[in-house]
């Protein structure tokens, strides 16, 4: 059974369409018209191993926001969409990951109830063409249309673009492993008997 789903996301602020393959090859094709943003989702489709397609029209004459957490919002209900019903999925997964002076924790539980934890703060108000208070709202998004419990902690830290990169990749390592397969289940991983 193939794990993907597209979804298509038009507001007056955006236009969005996004292809996601939880089961793909690390290739990440990605236009938000935010060149940092492209960065970190690419990043985060080569060290999930996932396949991930993002187009999207925003209006960045007022300022990313829009396009930022519409992205978000839509990759969490992609996540959601690709999983189905999660028979057989491991549910949970954690990573840390170091990139430099950056040491980053990231823990998934995919329960279907949406929680989100955030302990970071970035020295530099933007890195490249990104705010980076707007990381915050991306991975709040994705926690809260995904269904999924997602904490994210900054261990420690000096260089914003360090920092941001290893979150991306950590939640990336983290999604897989949640999202990985146990060939000792034949349900799903809950005494209710639900993940929804």
């Amino acid at each position: 059974m193939e794990r993907q789903a597209t979804v298509e996301r038009k507001t007056k602020e955006t236009d969005i369409f996004l292809r996601l393959d939880i089961d793909g090859n690390g290739k990440g094709e990605v236009d938000t018209g935010i060149g940092f943003l492209d960065h970190m989702l690419e990043g985060f489709a080569r060290h999930g191993f996932f396949s991930l397609e993002v187009k999207v029209k925003g209006d960045l004459h007022v300022d990313g926001h829009h396009t930022v957490e519409d992205v978000g919002i839509v990759l969490g209900q992609a996540v959601k969409g690709a999983l189905g019903n999660k028979t057989g999925i491991r549910r949970y997964g954690s990573f840390i990951l170091p990139m430099d002076d950056a040491l980053v924790l990231c823990a998934v539980d995919l329960c279907g109830r949406p929680y989100f934890s955030y302990e970071c703060e970035f020295p530099a108000e933007r890195i490249g063409g990104l705010d980076t208070e707007l990381i915050r709202e991306f991975f709040y998004a994705v926690s809260y249309s995904a269904g999924m419990n997602l904490h994210i902690k900054m261990i420690s830290g000096i260089n914003s673009h360090h920092m941001a990169e290893a979150m991306f990749k950590s939640f990336a390592k983290a999604l897989d492993e949640a999202a990985g397969k146990d060939g000792r289940l034949r349900d799903v991983l809950s005494t209710k008997g639900s993940l929804a």
